[in-house]
């Protein structure tokens, strides 16, 4: 009979808890105070302004130059170049020599001579053989022989920079022996 007792006891409470969380619960006045604040308050919102006018554009430049194109800017460095008075810009009307064809990676420096008391230089390009002497004009980048010694040939080429500027660059070619071909 105990052991009916305490499930009769444990059903009540159960029951009773059941019946407890049906209640209202104060849950009735925070809905009466929400519905009074909604009809108490109004909305304070400023009115959209109206939308400007379209107006529609018809881009008229669609045929002219591209102002970012590459071309436009080579052309205009070497108009600015050609006016401006630098002056290692090299002669560009003036004909070219025989060496100047030649680039000076093909060339090889394989000795010197003396020739009337001025230096010489012997370069080989492919299977034939040149002399050079200072002051001479060579390779493509308006090269010109500084010095001939006996272990090199020192060269002053004129190049254009980045900005299109002249600008000087050394360049040697050096005498080719057997420990240095190897």
């Amino acid at each position: 009979m105990k052991r009916v007792n305490t499930l009769a006891v444990a059903v009540a409470v159960a029951a009773g808890l059941l019946l407890a969380g049906c209640g209202d619960g104060d849950v009735r006045e925070v809905r009466d105070w929400m519905d009074q604040v909604q009809r108490d308050t109004r909305p304070n919102v400023k009115p959209l302004a109206e939308p400007k006018d379209f107006i529609p554009y018809a881009y008229g430049a669609a045929g002219s130059v591209d102002p970012f194109d590459q071309n436009k800017l080579l052309a205009e460095l070497a108009r600015t170049a050609a006016t401006s008075p630098n002056p290692n810009q090299p002669d560009l009307q003036r004909p070219r020599e025989l060496l100047e064809t030649f680039p000076l990676d093909t060339m090889q420096m394989v000795g010197t001579l003396r020739k009337g008391g001025a230096g010489y230089a012997l370069l080989q390009i492919d299977r034939s053989l040149y002399q050079v002497r200072a002051g001479q004009r060579i390779g493509p980048n308006f090269g010109i022989v500084t010095r001939v010694g006996e272990d090199a040939v020192d060269i002053r080429e004129v190049v254009q920079d980045a900005a299109g500027e002249w600008v000087e660059r050394p360049a040697r070619l050096e005498l080719q022996t057997k420990e240095n071909q190897k």
